[in-house]
Formats: C-alpha cells, structure tokens, sequence
C-alpha cells in the first residue's frame, strides 16, 4: 500500500504499508498540537520510517487517498464454431483480491455475437480471480456469461458441468502454434517454405531447433505468479509448436485455469509479434503434427479401485457415446484425427496401455500402481472448450463406473 496523507498544500507524509499506518496513528497525538512545532513533526515522523516532504507549518486535516486496482474481467464470446476470449478493464478501489469483492458487470452482447442490438445487455458473472503478473496493482476476473435475467447464456461451457466437486481430477495438456504475424507463418519457418521435417524440435534444446523459447518462458513465469497451476512446459513434435500442462481438482476450476492461461499467453504473445493458433490442423493436409488437449481424468473410484474392470468398463463407456464427445471436442478435430501423428481416426475408437494412436490411452503408470489412477482422453483438439470437455468426460464416467460397481 502506498498512499499519501495530505494535512496542508505544503505538507506530504508517504505511507507504504499498514503497519505505517498503525504508526501514524499512534505518533498523530504526539504531533498534532496547537503549537504545530515543523522540526517536532519531522523528527517524530522520520524516525518511525516515513518518507516527509514540505515540512509542515502545521497538520491540519489529514485524508488518505485511496488505492486504486485494475480488474481485467475475461470472458468467452458467442462467434462459432470455436469461441474466442474477450476483456476489459474495471478500476475498483481498496480492492482486498477476494472473488466476494468483485462485482457482477455487462457488456455488449452485439458486439460478441451473444445479443442483438435491440437487447444487446449480457452480465458477466466472476467465478475466478487471480493476481495479475504483468499489470500493478492488477487482477485477472475470468466470468461466464449470463442473460440479463440471470439465466446462463447458450455460449456459456462452464455451465455445462452438472457436477463439479472435487472427486474429479483434470489434467489438460494444452497444445498450440506461436504464429508470427507479420511473416504468416510459425517461428522456425522460413519465408514461403518448410524448415527440415519434424523430429528434432520435440523437447528440443537450440536456436537451429527450439523456436519461441522467450514468449514461452514468459508465459510460463506469468501463471505460475498468477497462481495457476502449471506443471510443465515443453516444445512439441513441429517447429513453433509448444505445450503447457495444467492440472486442478473440480472441472470448473481446471476449465478456469485453462482460459487465463490461454488469456495470459495471447496477451504476452502481442508483445512479441505472435498470435496463437489453437486450430487443431493450422498447417493443414502436410506431414506436420497437429495440436490436441489431451484430458488426463480421474475419480476417487478410479484412483483407489485396484480393478482392472472398472477402466475397462469405462473405456467402454466412452465407445458408446463417441458422437457426444467430438461434438465437443473442437471445431476442424476431423482434420487432426486420421490416424496419424499420434492420434486414431475421428470415426473410430480404441483404447490401450500407453498406446498413442489410441482414442483413450491407459498410461503404464496404472497399471504400475495396480490399476489405480487415471486415464488419457487424446481427442480433444487445441481449440475445445475445457469446461465442455470435462462436462462430457464427467458423464461418460459415472454412468459407465456406475454400471461396474
């Protein structure tokens, strides 16, 4: 805290934080008196720690300025098939951080594709606060969207979860493409043409192979201090391409740490001249991978069975309701599952242990544990909703895992 007493147009005393103010306080009955002694004030003051200007013919009325907080309100727009992130920003003052604090907001529905011009009001409900790395006295306020008599809005994924307790688990691993907009290309790709084939850029390490590493590091600095949950990072299988992991407990909070990370990460990227390609085949029909969000997933019914069975009853689970599931889990998914680059064809499903080119792969490390633990989804495409996906995976596995038990 860093605000200013003001007694008189030619006094000013710098308070920094709470416990100066305490002693303010407590040293204003030696101060202020009617002779209004300046060498007596200075003297009392300085030595407390306060940084004193002007000294003061006397005090007079003190007020203390307010301290003024940027909150960046973050939500989804209604454009379609994929939906993109949208914000702006609210000042509020003696902000104390706390969700409870911020208030519900609006905006303009036409402009977003969420109303028309005749009723154009939505709200913007706060459901996520998080300090904000890259502004002072800055928060991120990731909301969903409601009508303006408080119903959700269709374009409203979060409200898709039905049940959000912490029995879930997610763990999304978030692909995508840095895109360089002023030559239309991925970093690491020569003007018009192709680097060398993919190989060496996965986990690669050098300027001939790693490319965008500054923006990556950045973004990754920038979570970590917002207090999202990252687990890791690391360069994918084409030049250009990155991956960062976030992991929650409770599908809304694993859905809200995926969206400011993609905010915080679109934000940095205009610094460097890169937007981000969540599209899940960017470089079209070529021998170059495209980008997922693979959804490790789990239940305490899963994390502590030590039955076979039961993932067996799940995976089956989810081979019935196929269609359910790619209906959301990204726009253009048709162009990244072909059943190549790691991944089985859109209109077929399969599971196995540690299989790749499965639709559902059963990592070695649960069946290491004597089958207790979590399993991957590897359909998702870069550009799915999180909230969607977890809704989706959530109800597949209770009615699956119900009919085991």
């Amino acid at each position: 805290m860093a605000c200013h007493l003001l007694p008189s147009s030619m006094w000013s005393v710098t308070i920094f934080d709470t416990e100066q103010a305490a002693a303010f306080k407590r040293n204003s009955s030696a101060i202020l008196g009617p002779a209004g002694d300046a060498d007596r004030c200075r003297v009392v003051l300085q030595s407390t720690g306060f940084n004193v200007t002007h000294p003061p013919q006397n005090l007079g009325r003190t007020s203390v300025m307010s301290t003024k907080s940027k909150l960046e309100y973050i939500w989804l727009d209604g454009y379609k098939p994929t939906q993109s992130l949208r914000s702006k920003t609210r000042i509020e003052s003696d902000f104390g951080g706390t969700l409870e604090e911020c208030p519900m907001w609006s905006f303009d529905g036409s402009s977003t594709e969420q109303a028309t011009g005749g009723d154009s009001d939505c709200l913007l409900k706060p459901v996520a606060v998080f300090p904000d790395p890259g502004r002072k006295n800055g928060y991120l306020v990731m909301t969903e969207v409601l009508n303006a008599d408080g119903s959700p809005h269709e374009s409203n994924g979060r409200a898709t979860i039905e049940d959000d307790d912490e029995d879930f688990w997610f763990g999304f691993e978030q692909e995508y493409f840095l895109w360089c907009t002023a030559n239309n290309n991925p970093p690491g790709f020569p003007l018009g043409g192709y680097p060398a084939p993919q190989g060496p850029y996965y986990c690669s390490v050098g300027a001939s192979n790693a490319h965008g590493r500054d923006c990556v590091d950045e973004h990754l600095d920038a979570c970590l201090e917002a207090g999202i949950n990252v687990e890791g990072i690391n360069a994918e299988v084409a030049a250009g391409q990155w991956e960062f992991q976030v992991f929650a407990k409770g599908a809304k909070r694993a859905g809200d740490e995926i969206w400011v990370a993609r905010y915080l990460l679109e934000r940095i990227g205009e610094k460097y001249g890169y937007a981000i390609d969540w599209h899940p085949k960017p470089l079209g029909k070529t021998d170059w991978n495209g980008s997922g969000m693979h959804a490790n997933f789990s239940n305490e019914l899963m994390r502590t069975c030590g039955d076979k069975e039961v993932f067996t009853s799940i995976c089956e689970g989810f081979g019935g309701v196929v269609e359910r599931h790619i209906s959301v889990y990204g726009a253009d998914n048709d162009q990244r599952l072909t059943g190549q680059h790691e991944t089985q064809s859109i209109d077929q499903f399969s599971y196995g242990v540690s299989d790749r080119g499965a639709s559902i792969r059963i990592p070695v490390g649960t069946i290491d544990d004597g089958w207790k633990g979590r399993l991957e989804d590897r359909r998702p495409a870069s550009n799915a909703d999180p909230y969607k996906v977890a809704a989706a995976i959530i109800k597949t596995v209770k009615g699956a895992a119900g009919a085991a038990v």
